[in-house]
Protein backbone atom coordinates (compact mmCIF):
# COMPACT_ATOMS: atom_id res chain seq x y z
CA UNK A 1 0.00 0.00 0.00
CA UNK A 2 1.13 3.35 -0.47
CA UNK A 3 0.79 6.75 1.45
CA UNK A 4 -2.76 8.90 0.81
CA UNK A 5 -3.28 12.11 0.99
CA UNK A 6 -5.93 11.73 3.75
CA UNK A 7 -3.67 9.26 5.80
CA UNK A 8 -2.30 10.38 9.38
CA UNK A 9 1.62 10.46 9.78
CA UNK A 10 2.95 8.78 11.19
CA UNK A 11 1.03 6.14 11.01
CA UNK A 12 3.44 4.06 13.01
CA UNK A 13 5.76 5.30 16.46
CA UNK A 14 9.74 5.42 16.24
CA UNK A 15 10.05 2.32 18.80
CA UNK A 16 7.70 1.01 17.04
CA UNK A 17 9.26 0.85 13.68
CA UNK A 18 12.47 0.01 15.60
CA UNK A 19 11.24 -3.27 16.42
CA UNK A 20 9.17 -4.01 13.23
CA UNK A 21 12.70 -3.44 11.32
CA UNK A 22 14.88 -4.68 13.74
CA UNK A 23 12.61 -8.18 14.93
CA UNK A 24 13.63 -11.93 14.16
CA UNK A 25 13.86 -12.96 10.81
CA UNK A 26 13.83 -8.57 9.49
CA UNK A 27 16.30 -6.90 7.31
CA UNK A 28 17.91 -5.12 10.29
CA UNK A 29 17.64 -7.94 12.29
CA UNK A 30 19.98 -8.02 15.33
CA UNK A 31 21.98 -9.91 18.11
CA UNK A 32 24.61 -9.24 20.65
CA UNK A 33 28.41 -9.91 19.66
CA UNK A 34 31.69 -9.19 21.55
CA UNK A 35 33.86 -7.24 19.17
CA UNK A 36 37.51 -7.01 20.94
CA UNK A 37 36.77 -7.53 24.35
CA UNK A 38 33.27 -5.61 23.97
CA UNK A 39 30.16 -5.88 24.23
CA UNK A 40 27.99 -4.40 21.42
CA UNK A 41 24.53 -4.89 19.10
CA UNK A 42 25.39 -5.89 15.77
CA UNK A 43 23.41 -6.81 12.34
CA UNK A 44 22.87 -10.42 12.36
CA UNK A 45 22.73 -10.56 8.20
CA UNK A 46 25.83 -8.00 7.56
CA UNK A 47 28.48 -10.06 5.12
CA UNK A 48 31.48 -10.61 6.80
CA UNK A 49 34.58 -9.31 4.76
CA UNK A 50 35.20 -7.38 1.89
CA UNK A 51 36.65 -10.28 0.31
CA UNK A 52 32.91 -11.28 -0.28
CA UNK A 53 32.23 -7.87 -1.60
CA UNK A 54 35.31 -8.37 -3.90
CA UNK A 55 33.29 -12.24 -5.34
CA UNK A 56 30.45 -10.68 -5.59
CA UNK A 57 31.68 -7.67 -7.81
CA UNK A 58 33.40 -10.08 -9.90
CA UNK A 59 29.75 -12.08 -10.33
CA UNK A 60 28.20 -9.26 -12.33
CA UNK A 61 29.98 -10.07 -15.50
CA UNK A 62 29.05 -7.64 -18.32
CA UNK A 63 27.50 -4.79 -16.36
CA UNK A 64 28.84 -1.73 -16.96
CA UNK A 65 30.56 -0.52 -14.21
CA UNK A 66 33.29 2.30 -13.95
CA UNK A 67 32.55 5.44 -16.00
CA UNK A 68 35.13 7.75 -16.25
CA UNK A 69 35.29 11.07 -18.44
CA UNK A 70 34.29 8.59 -21.48
CA UNK A 71 36.00 5.57 -20.13
CA UNK A 72 33.61 2.63 -18.91
CA UNK A 73 34.51 -1.07 -17.98
CA UNK A 74 32.59 -3.89 -16.94
CA UNK A 75 32.38 -5.39 -13.66
CA UNK A 76 34.28 -8.40 -15.59
CA UNK A 77 36.80 -5.80 -16.89
CA UNK A 78 37.41 -4.39 -13.70
CA UNK A 79 37.74 -7.38 -11.04
CA UNK A 80 39.93 -9.23 -13.45
CA UNK A 81 42.32 -6.22 -13.10
CA UNK A 82 41.91 -6.22 -9.40
CA UNK A 83 42.38 -10.02 -9.27
CA UNK A 84 45.32 -10.01 -11.07
CA UNK A 85 47.02 -6.73 -9.08
CA UNK A 86 46.66 -8.56 -5.97
CA UNK A 87 48.00 -11.47 -7.26
CA UNK A 88 50.99 -9.47 -8.29
CA UNK A 89 50.77 -7.44 -4.89
CA UNK A 90 51.06 -11.12 -2.89
CA UNK A 91 53.37 -13.04 -4.96
CA UNK A 92 55.57 -10.35 -6.34
CA UNK A 93 55.41 -7.32 -3.79
CA UNK A 94 55.24 -9.56 -0.37
CA UNK A 95 51.93 -7.93 0.55
CA UNK A 96 50.33 -10.38 3.50
CA UNK A 97 47.33 -9.96 5.30
CA UNK A 98 46.82 -7.01 7.38
CA UNK A 99 50.06 -4.93 5.65
CA UNK A 100 49.13 -1.79 4.06
CA UNK A 101 49.03 -0.58 0.98
CA UNK A 102 48.70 3.17 0.19
CA UNK A 103 46.42 4.39 -2.62
CA UNK A 104 46.80 7.92 -3.71
CA UNK A 105 45.59 9.57 -6.70
CA UNK A 106 42.08 11.18 -7.37
CA UNK A 107 39.01 9.58 -8.73
CA UNK A 108 40.58 7.12 -11.12
CA UNK A 109 39.14 3.72 -12.29
CA UNK A 110 42.30 2.37 -11.09
CA UNK A 111 41.53 3.75 -7.34
CA UNK A 112 38.88 0.96 -7.77
CA UNK A 113 41.01 -1.82 -8.62
CA UNK A 114 44.11 -0.91 -6.25
CA UNK A 115 41.05 -0.85 -3.43
CA UNK A 116 39.55 -4.06 -4.32
CA UNK A 117 43.00 -5.56 -5.02
CA UNK A 118 44.14 -5.05 -1.69
CA UNK A 119 40.84 -6.39 0.03
CA UNK A 120 41.49 -9.45 -2.35
CA UNK A 121 44.28 -10.57 -0.27
CA UNK A 122 43.68 -9.24 2.98
CA UNK A 123 45.81 -6.00 2.79
CA UNK A 124 44.97 -3.11 4.66
CA UNK A 125 43.81 -0.62 1.78
CA UNK A 126 45.58 2.72 3.13
CA UNK A 127 44.21 6.39 1.07
CA UNK A 128 46.02 9.45 1.49
CA UNK A 129 44.84 12.70 0.91
CA UNK A 130 44.72 13.55 -3.14
CA UNK A 131 45.23 16.83 -1.90
CA UNK A 132 47.92 16.64 0.09
CA UNK A 133 51.49 18.06 -0.79
CA UNK A 134 55.10 15.78 -0.95
CA UNK A 135 55.85 15.89 2.38
CA UNK A 136 52.16 15.12 3.53
CA UNK A 137 52.18 11.94 1.32
CA UNK A 138 55.37 10.95 2.78
CA UNK A 139 53.70 11.02 6.26
CA UNK A 140 51.34 9.04 5.26
CA UNK A 141 53.40 6.31 3.95
CA UNK A 142 55.83 6.56 6.86
CA UNK A 143 52.67 6.62 9.57
CA UNK A 144 51.44 3.75 7.81
CA UNK A 145 54.14 1.81 7.26
CA UNK A 146 53.27 0.59 4.07
CA UNK A 147 54.79 -1.57 1.85
CA UNK A 148 53.70 -0.71 -1.22
CA UNK A 149 51.99 2.65 -2.58
CA UNK A 150 50.29 2.96 -5.87
CA UNK A 151 50.18 6.50 -7.03
CA UNK A 152 48.49 8.39 -9.93
CA UNK A 153 50.70 11.18 -12.09
CA UNK A 154 50.23 13.95 -10.03
CA UNK A 155 50.92 12.38 -6.76
CA UNK A 156 53.96 11.14 -8.23
CA UNK A 157 55.24 14.25 -9.01
CA UNK A 158 54.77 15.46 -5.47
CA UNK A 159 56.14 12.59 -3.91
CA UNK A 160 59.45 12.50 -6.10
CA UNK A 161 61.43 14.72 -4.57
CA UNK A 162 61.28 12.73 -1.10
CA UNK A 163 61.19 9.19 -2.49
CA UNK A 164 64.36 8.89 -0.20
CA UNK A 165 62.10 9.40 2.80
CA UNK A 166 60.34 6.37 2.44
CA UNK A 167 60.62 2.75 2.49
CA UNK A 168 59.07 0.79 0.22
CA UNK A 169 58.87 -2.75 -1.42
CA UNK A 170 57.43 -1.31 -4.25
CA UNK A 171 56.17 2.09 -5.83
CA UNK A 172 53.54 1.65 -8.46
CA UNK A 173 52.62 4.66 -10.77
CA UNK A 174 49.08 5.54 -12.62
CA UNK A 175 48.47 7.30 -15.71
CA UNK A 176 52.26 9.31 -15.25
CA UNK A 177 54.11 10.64 -17.72
CA UNK A 178 57.41 8.79 -19.07
CA UNK A 179 59.96 11.33 -17.78
CA UNK A 180 58.44 10.53 -14.33
CA UNK A 181 58.16 6.83 -13.72
CA UNK A 182 61.82 6.23 -13.03
CA UNK A 183 61.34 5.61 -10.02
CA UNK A 184 58.29 3.69 -9.97
CA UNK A 185 56.48 0.70 -11.95
CA UNK A 186 53.74 1.77 -14.29
CA UNK A 187 50.60 -0.55 -13.59
CA UNK A 188 49.76 -0.60 -16.89
CA UNK A 189 53.65 -2.49 -16.97
CA UNK A 190 51.86 -4.48 -14.71
CA UNK A 191 48.70 -5.68 -15.41
CA UNK A 192 47.97 -3.91 -18.85
CA UNK A 193 46.19 -0.83 -20.02
CA UNK A 194 42.40 -0.53 -19.36
CA UNK A 195 41.56 -1.38 -23.08
CA UNK A 196 42.59 -4.76 -22.41
CA UNK A 197 41.07 -5.41 -18.87
CA UNK A 198 39.14 -7.54 -20.79
CA UNK A 199 41.26 -10.22 -22.10
CA UNK A 200 42.97 -10.80 -18.61
CA UNK A 201 42.11 -13.91 -17.25
CA UNK A 202 39.45 -14.15 -14.06
CA UNK A 203 42.18 -16.05 -11.80
CA UNK A 204 42.09 -13.95 -8.35
CA UNK A 205 44.45 -14.66 -5.50
CA UNK A 206 43.14 -17.17 -2.95
CA UNK A 207 40.69 -16.19 -0.60
CA UNK A 208 43.15 -15.49 2.54
CA UNK A 209 39.88 -16.16 5.12
CA UNK A 210 39.35 -13.42 6.29
CA UNK A 211 37.24 -12.65 9.71
CA UNK A 212 35.10 -9.29 10.12
CA UNK A 213 36.90 -7.83 12.75
CA UNK A 214 40.71 -8.48 10.84
CA UNK A 215 41.81 -4.64 9.83
CA UNK A 216 40.65 -3.78 6.62
CA UNK A 217 41.22 -0.05 6.30
CA UNK A 218 43.42 3.07 7.58
CA UNK A 219 41.29 6.23 6.51
CA UNK A 220 43.21 9.35 7.46
CA UNK A 221 41.04 12.40 9.24
CA UNK A 222 40.83 15.32 7.86
CA UNK A 223 43.27 17.26 9.36
CA UNK A 224 41.83 20.54 9.45
CA UNK A 225 43.99 21.16 12.66
CA UNK A 226 47.45 19.00 13.49
CA UNK A 227 48.68 16.14 11.70
CA UNK A 228 46.02 13.64 10.35
CA UNK A 229 45.54 10.44 12.52
CA UNK A 230 44.41 7.41 10.61
CA UNK A 231 41.77 5.57 11.42
CA UNK A 232 42.13 2.06 11.78
CA UNK A 233 38.78 0.42 10.30
CA UNK A 234 37.71 -3.29 9.72
CA UNK A 235 36.09 -5.45 7.65
CA UNK A 236 33.02 -5.67 10.57
CA UNK A 237 33.03 -1.59 10.53
CA UNK A 238 32.74 -1.27 6.89
CA UNK A 239 29.72 -3.13 6.30
CA UNK A 240 27.96 -2.66 9.38
CA UNK A 241 27.97 0.98 7.45
CA UNK A 242 26.54 -1.08 4.05
CA UNK A 243 23.47 -2.28 6.35
CA UNK A 244 22.98 0.65 8.35
CA UNK A 245 22.74 2.77 4.42
CA UNK A 246 19.27 0.83 3.31
CA UNK A 247 17.72 1.91 7.09
CA UNK A 248 16.76 5.43 6.58
CA UNK A 249 14.53 4.56 3.55
CA UNK A 250 13.01 1.64 5.53
CA UNK A 251 12.16 3.53 8.49
CA UNK A 252 10.54 6.30 6.28
CA UNK A 253 8.25 3.22 4.49
CA UNK A 254 7.14 1.82 7.72
CA UNK A 255 7.00 5.28 9.51
CA UNK A 256 4.20 6.13 6.88
CA UNK A 257 2.42 2.93 6.91
CA UNK A 258 3.95 1.63 3.53
CA UNK A 259 5.38 -2.08 2.86
CA UNK A 260 8.83 -2.05 2.39
CA UNK A 261 9.50 -2.48 -0.83
CA UNK A 262 10.58 -5.97 -2.15
CA UNK A 263 14.16 -6.26 -4.18
CA UNK A 264 13.44 -6.97 -7.97
CA UNK A 265 16.13 -8.83 -9.28
CA UNK A 266 14.85 -7.32 -12.65
CA UNK A 267 15.30 -3.95 -11.92
CA UNK A 268 17.46 -1.91 -14.09
CA UNK A 269 20.93 -0.89 -13.11
CA UNK A 270 21.23 1.53 -10.37
CA UNK A 271 23.64 4.66 -11.35
CA UNK A 272 25.38 6.67 -8.44
CA UNK A 273 27.35 9.65 -9.84
CA UNK A 274 30.04 10.05 -6.48
CA UNK A 275 31.19 13.98 -6.63
CA UNK A 276 33.46 13.32 -3.83
CA UNK A 277 36.81 12.13 -3.01
CA UNK A 278 37.31 7.91 -3.32
CA UNK A 279 39.92 8.57 -0.32
CA UNK A 280 36.65 9.91 2.29
CA UNK A 281 35.08 7.91 4.22
CA UNK A 282 31.85 8.53 2.43
CA UNK A 283 33.39 8.14 -1.23
CA UNK A 284 34.90 4.67 -0.21
CA UNK A 285 32.12 3.27 2.46
CA UNK A 286 29.22 4.75 1.22
CA UNK A 287 29.43 4.85 -2.38
CA UNK A 288 32.03 2.32 -3.42
CA UNK A 289 31.62 -0.46 -1.41
CA UNK A 290 27.39 -0.29 -1.94
CA UNK A 291 27.36 -0.15 -5.67
CA UNK A 292 29.78 -3.07 -5.88
CA UNK A 293 27.80 -5.01 -3.47
CA UNK A 294 24.49 -4.41 -5.61
CA UNK A 295 25.81 -4.58 -8.98
CA UNK A 296 25.21 -0.68 -9.60
CA UNK A 297 27.21 1.70 -11.91
CA UNK A 298 29.56 4.49 -10.58
CA UNK A 299 30.36 7.46 -12.57
CA UNK A 300 33.39 9.61 -11.23
CA UNK A 301 33.96 13.37 -11.49
CA UNK A 302 37.35 14.43 -12.28
CA UNK A 303 37.12 17.20 -10.13
CA UNK A 304 33.56 18.97 -8.69
CA UNK A 305 31.63 21.59 -10.69
CA UNK A 306 28.26 21.80 -10.14
CA UNK A 307 27.66 22.18 -13.68
CA UNK A 308 29.66 19.17 -15.15
CA UNK A 309 27.56 17.59 -12.02
CA UNK A 310 24.34 18.54 -13.56
CA UNK A 311 25.36 17.63 -16.82
CA UNK A 312 26.55 13.68 -15.71
CA UNK A 313 23.31 13.22 -13.95
CA UNK A 314 21.30 14.02 -17.27
CA UNK A 315 23.42 11.46 -19.96
CA UNK A 316 24.05 9.31 -17.57
CA UNK A 317 20.90 8.73 -16.44
CA UNK A 318 21.75 9.10 -12.98
CA UNK A 319 19.90 7.73 -9.89
CA UNK A 320 21.57 8.34 -6.40
CA UNK A 321 24.34 10.82 -5.65
CA UNK A 322 25.88 12.85 -2.38
CA UNK A 323 27.36 15.93 -1.39
CA UNK A 324 28.30 18.04 1.48
CA UNK A 325 25.60 21.41 1.92
CA UNK A 326 27.88 23.51 0.12
CA UNK A 327 28.28 21.21 -2.74
CA UNK A 328 24.20 21.14 -3.03
CA UNK A 329 24.30 24.79 -2.63
CA UNK A 330 26.23 25.58 -5.57
CA UNK A 331 23.82 22.73 -7.50
CA UNK A 332 20.53 24.36 -6.61
CA UNK A 333 22.31 27.45 -7.23
CA UNK A 334 23.66 26.58 -10.95
CA UNK A 335 22.56 28.66 -13.69
CA UNK A 336 22.09 25.16 -15.62
CA UNK A 337 20.03 23.67 -12.75
CA UNK A 338 16.98 24.56 -14.99
CA UNK A 339 18.82 23.37 -18.44
CA UNK A 340 19.13 19.60 -17.52
CA UNK A 341 17.07 16.77 -17.55
CA UNK A 342 16.90 15.50 -13.86
CA UNK A 343 14.27 13.15 -13.75
CA UNK A 344 16.14 10.27 -13.55
CA UNK A 345 17.40 11.18 -9.77
CA UNK A 346 15.56 9.45 -7.06
CA UNK A 347 18.12 9.90 -4.01
CA UNK A 348 20.11 12.95 -2.99
CA UNK A 349 21.76 12.57 0.19
CA UNK A 350 24.14 14.97 2.00
CA UNK A 351 25.99 15.32 4.93
CA UNK A 352 29.59 15.97 6.72
CA UNK A 353 28.44 19.74 7.53
CA UNK A 354 25.98 21.57 9.48
CA UNK A 355 22.71 21.85 7.54
CA UNK A 356 20.81 24.99 7.21
CA UNK A 357 17.29 24.55 7.72
CA UNK A 358 16.80 26.68 4.68
CA UNK A 359 18.65 24.52 2.32
CA UNK A 360 16.42 21.56 3.24
CA UNK A 361 13.53 23.62 2.64
CA UNK A 362 14.36 25.19 -0.80
CA UNK A 363 16.28 21.05 -1.59
CA UNK A 364 12.17 20.13 -0.89
CA UNK A 365 10.78 23.05 -3.52
CA UNK A 366 13.31 22.09 -6.70
CA UNK A 367 13.39 17.82 -5.90
CA UNK A 368 9.76 17.16 -4.50
CA UNK A 369 9.94 14.07 -5.96
CA UNK A 370 12.99 12.99 -3.70
CA UNK A 371 12.44 12.14 -0.13
CA UNK A 372 15.11 14.84 1.36
CA UNK A 373 17.71 13.15 3.53
CA UNK A 374 21.17 13.65 5.49
CA UNK A 375 23.51 11.33 7.73
CA UNK A 376 25.73 12.27 10.22
CA UNK A 377 28.95 10.48 11.03
CA UNK A 378 32.59 10.73 11.06
CA UNK A 379 35.62 8.62 9.63
CA UNK A 380 35.64 7.16 12.95
CA UNK A 381 32.33 5.75 12.77
CA UNK A 382 32.67 4.48 8.92
CA UNK A 383 30.11 6.69 7.94
CA UNK A 384 26.53 7.04 9.01
CA UNK A 385 25.70 7.30 12.79
CA UNK A 386 21.90 8.82 12.61
CA UNK A 387 19.81 9.46 9.31
CA UNK A 388 17.07 11.78 8.75
CA UNK A 389 14.74 11.78 5.37
CA UNK A 390 11.66 12.07 4.59
CA UNK A 391 8.59 13.04 6.73
CA UNK A 392 10.78 12.75 9.68
CA UNK A 393 13.29 15.17 8.02
CA UNK A 394 10.50 17.93 6.93
CA UNK A 395 9.50 18.20 10.30
CA UNK A 396 12.79 18.74 11.96
CA UNK A 397 15.00 19.85 8.81
CA UNK A 398 17.58 21.36 11.88
CA UNK A 399 18.04 17.56 13.03
CA UNK A 400 20.47 15.16 11.71
CA UNK A 401 18.05 12.06 12.86
CA UNK A 402 17.51 9.31 14.74
CA UNK A 403 20.50 6.73 15.69
CA UNK A 404 20.60 3.73 12.95
CA UNK A 405 20.05 0.12 14.89
CA UNK A 406 23.10 -0.69 16.04
CA UNK A 407 24.04 2.60 17.24
CA UNK A 408 24.10 4.18 20.72
CA UNK A 409 24.07 8.02 21.34
CA UNK A 410 24.60 9.76 24.49
CA UNK A 411 24.53 13.38 24.75
CA UNK A 412 27.72 13.28 27.38
CA UNK A 413 28.65 16.12 29.90
CA UNK A 414 32.64 16.62 30.78
CA UNK A 415 32.95 13.57 33.04
CA UNK A 416 31.22 10.68 29.87
CA UNK A 417 27.53 11.23 32.17
CA UNK A 418 24.78 11.74 30.64
CA UNK A 419 22.93 14.81 30.48
CA UNK A 420 18.77 15.20 31.09
CA UNK A 421 16.67 14.94 27.82
CA UNK A 422 17.14 18.30 25.92
CA UNK A 423 20.37 19.74 27.52
CA UNK A 424 23.33 20.45 25.38
CA UNK A 425 26.74 18.48 25.64
CA UNK A 426 29.41 16.41 23.49
CA UNK A 427 28.02 13.68 21.02
CA UNK A 428 29.13 10.20 21.85
CA UNK A 429 28.71 7.05 19.52
CA UNK A 430 29.11 3.63 20.14
CA UNK A 431 28.29 0.04 18.00
CA UNK A 432 30.46 -2.27 15.45
CA UNK A 433 30.93 0.99 13.15
CA UNK A 434 33.05 2.46 15.74
CA UNK A 435 36.95 1.82 14.16
CA UNK A 436 39.65 0.43 16.66
CA UNK A 437 41.46 3.15 17.63
CA UNK A 438 44.35 5.90 15.77
CA UNK A 439 46.86 3.99 13.72
CA UNK A 440 50.09 4.16 16.00
CA UNK A 441 48.69 6.83 18.26
CA UNK A 442 47.81 5.43 21.51
CA UNK A 443 47.28 8.87 23.05
CA UNK A 444 45.63 10.27 20.55
CA UNK A 445 43.15 6.96 20.93
CA UNK A 446 42.86 7.52 24.66
CA UNK A 447 41.56 10.84 24.12
CA UNK A 448 38.98 9.88 21.57
CA UNK A 449 37.18 6.56 22.44
CA UNK A 450 36.26 5.32 26.14
CA UNK A 451 35.28 1.75 26.47
CA UNK A 452 34.28 1.92 22.59
CA UNK A 453 32.37 5.22 23.17
CA UNK A 454 33.90 7.37 20.35
CA UNK A 455 34.03 11.63 21.30
CA UNK A 456 33.02 13.13 18.22
CA UNK A 457 33.84 16.89 19.33
CA UNK A 458 30.52 17.83 18.31
CA UNK A 459 28.26 19.41 20.58
CA UNK A 460 24.50 18.73 20.41
CA UNK A 461 21.64 17.96 21.88
CA UNK A 462 18.97 14.86 21.73
CA UNK A 463 14.97 15.41 21.84
CA UNK A 464 11.99 13.57 23.47
CA UNK A 465 11.58 11.01 20.82
CA UNK A 466 15.62 10.73 20.22
CA UNK A 467 16.47 12.81 17.69
CA UNK A 468 19.82 14.03 17.52
CA UNK A 469 20.53 18.06 16.59
CA UNK A 470 24.52 18.98 16.12
CA UNK A 471 25.08 22.43 17.31
CA UNK A 472 28.74 22.80 16.59
CA UNK A 473 32.36 21.74 17.09
CA UNK A 474 33.98 22.10 20.40
CA UNK A 475 36.83 23.54 19.09
CA UNK A 476 35.09 25.98 17.05
CA UNK A 477 32.39 26.78 19.83
CA UNK A 478 32.49 30.88 20.55
CA UNK A 479 32.64 31.98 23.90
CA UNK A 480 31.64 35.63 24.78
CA UNK A 481 31.93 36.77 28.12
CA UNK A 482 31.50 33.67 29.45
CA UNK A 483 28.27 32.94 26.98
CA UNK A 484 28.31 30.11 24.55
CA UNK A 485 27.74 30.76 21.27
CA UNK A 486 27.19 28.29 18.81
CA UNK A 487 28.17 29.13 15.02
CA UNK A 488 25.63 27.25 13.05
CA UNK A 489 22.82 29.20 14.64
CA UNK A 490 24.71 31.91 13.52
CA UNK A 491 25.48 30.56 10.10
CA UNK A 492 21.62 29.49 8.86
CA UNK A 493 20.52 32.82 9.96
CA UNK A 494 22.83 34.29 7.23
CA UNK A 495 22.54 31.50 5.36
CA UNK A 496 18.94 32.31 4.98
CA UNK A 497 19.15 35.62 3.46
CA UNK A 498 18.81 35.59 -0.28
CA UNK A 499 21.73 36.50 -1.47
CA UNK A 500 24.45 34.54 0.84
CA UNK A 501 25.46 30.66 -0.87
CA UNK A 502 27.45 30.15 2.37
CA UNK A 503 28.77 31.61 5.84
CA UNK A 504 31.57 30.63 8.46
CA UNK A 505 31.71 32.12 12.07
CA UNK A 506 34.45 32.74 13.34
CA UNK A 507 35.82 34.06 16.84
CA UNK A 508 37.47 37.56 16.81
CA UNK A 509 39.50 38.33 19.90
CA UNK A 510 37.80 40.97 22.42
CA UNK A 511 39.83 42.79 25.13
CA UNK A 512 37.27 42.35 27.33
CA UNK A 513 34.77 39.93 25.97
CA UNK A 514 37.38 37.77 25.22
CA UNK A 515 35.86 36.35 21.78
CA UNK A 516 33.52 38.69 19.38
CA UNK A 517 31.48 36.96 16.79
CA UNK A 518 33.07 37.23 13.05
CA UNK A 519 31.74 35.79 9.97
CA UNK A 520 32.74 35.41 6.44
CA UNK A 521 30.18 35.09 3.81
CA UNK A 522 29.90 33.72 0.07
CA UNK A 523 27.46 35.36 -2.27
CA UNK A 524 25.16 33.76 -5.14
CA UNK A 525 26.12 34.90 -8.78
CA UNK A 526 25.26 37.78 -9.13
CA UNK A 527 23.79 38.65 -5.48
CA UNK A 528 24.79 42.38 -4.24
CA UNK A 529 24.59 42.93 -0.71
CA UNK A 530 27.02 45.07 2.18
CA UNK A 531 28.10 44.41 5.45
CA UNK A 532 25.56 46.82 7.44
CA UNK A 533 22.75 45.06 5.20
CA UNK A 534 23.85 41.66 6.64
CA UNK A 535 24.37 42.76 10.18
CA UNK A 536 21.09 44.27 10.34
CA UNK A 537 19.42 41.16 8.72
CA UNK A 538 21.10 39.54 11.70
CA UNK A 539 20.67 41.46 14.45
CA UNK A 540 16.55 41.24 13.66
CA UNK A 541 16.84 37.26 14.02
CA UNK A 542 19.30 37.16 16.40
CA UNK A 543 20.37 38.29 20.41
CA UNK A 544 22.44 41.27 20.57
CA UNK A 545 25.12 39.32 21.53
CA UNK A 546 25.17 36.68 18.94
CA UNK A 547 24.75 39.30 16.16
CA UNK A 548 28.43 39.51 14.47
CA UNK A 549 30.39 42.52 14.48
CA UNK A 550 32.22 42.26 11.58
CA UNK A 551 31.12 40.46 8.65
CA UNK A 552 33.72 39.71 5.45
CA UNK A 553 31.23 39.79 2.02
CA UNK A 554 33.42 37.95 -1.00
CA UNK A 555 32.01 36.43 -3.88
CA UNK A 556 34.88 33.25 -4.64
CA UNK A 557 33.99 30.03 -2.66
CA UNK A 558 35.88 29.29 0.80
CA UNK A 559 38.83 26.93 1.39
CA UNK A 560 38.04 23.70 2.24
CA UNK A 561 40.03 20.71 2.75
CA UNK A 562 39.28 17.57 0.51
CA UNK A 563 35.99 16.56 3.26
CA UNK A 564 34.54 19.72 1.86
CA UNK A 565 34.37 21.37 5.20
CA UNK A 566 35.50 24.81 5.54
CA UNK A 567 38.59 25.65 6.56
CA UNK A 568 37.54 28.19 9.08
CA UNK A 569 41.31 28.72 10.79
CA UNK A 570 42.80 29.60 7.58
CA UNK A 571 39.30 32.06 7.06
CA UNK A 572 40.01 33.43 10.40
CA UNK A 573 43.43 34.25 10.14
CA UNK A 574 43.15 35.82 6.60
CA UNK A 575 40.20 37.78 8.14
CA UNK A 576 42.21 38.87 11.44
CA UNK A 577 45.37 39.64 8.83
CA UNK A 578 42.93 42.04 6.91
CA UNK A 579 41.08 43.21 10.10
CA UNK A 580 45.04 44.41 11.62
CA UNK A 581 45.41 47.89 10.41
CA UNK A 582 42.18 48.65 11.57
Amino acid sequence: MSAGADRRWPAVSIEETYRILTAPGAPFEMEEITVRGRRVRAYKNALSSLRQVFDLGRSWGEREFIVYEGERQTYAEHFRAAGALGRILSERFGVRKGERVVIAMRNLPEWSVAFWAVQSIGGVATPLNAWGLGPDLVYGIQDSGAKVAIVDGERLERLAPHLGEVQLEALVSVRAPDDLVADAIPLDALIGRPDAYRDLADNPPPDPGLQPDDDATILYTSGTTGKPKGALGTHRNVLTNLVSLGFSGARAAIRRGDLLPVPDPNAPQRVNLLPVPLFHVTGCNSMLVPTVASGGKLVLMYKWNPERFLELIETERVNGTTGVPAMVWQVLESPDFDKRDLSSLDSYGYGGAAVAPELTLKFAKLFPHIPPGQGYGATETSSVSTSNSAEDYLNRPDSVGLPVPCCDIKIADPDGGEVPIGDVGEIWIHGPHIVMGYWNKPEASAAAFTDGWYHTGDIGRRDEEGFVYVLDRVKDMLIRGGENIYCVEIEDVLVAHPAVIDAAVIGLPHRIWGEEVGAVVQLKPGAEIDEADLIAHAGRLLPAHKVPVRIEVRIEEFPRNASGKTLKPQLREEMLARLAPA
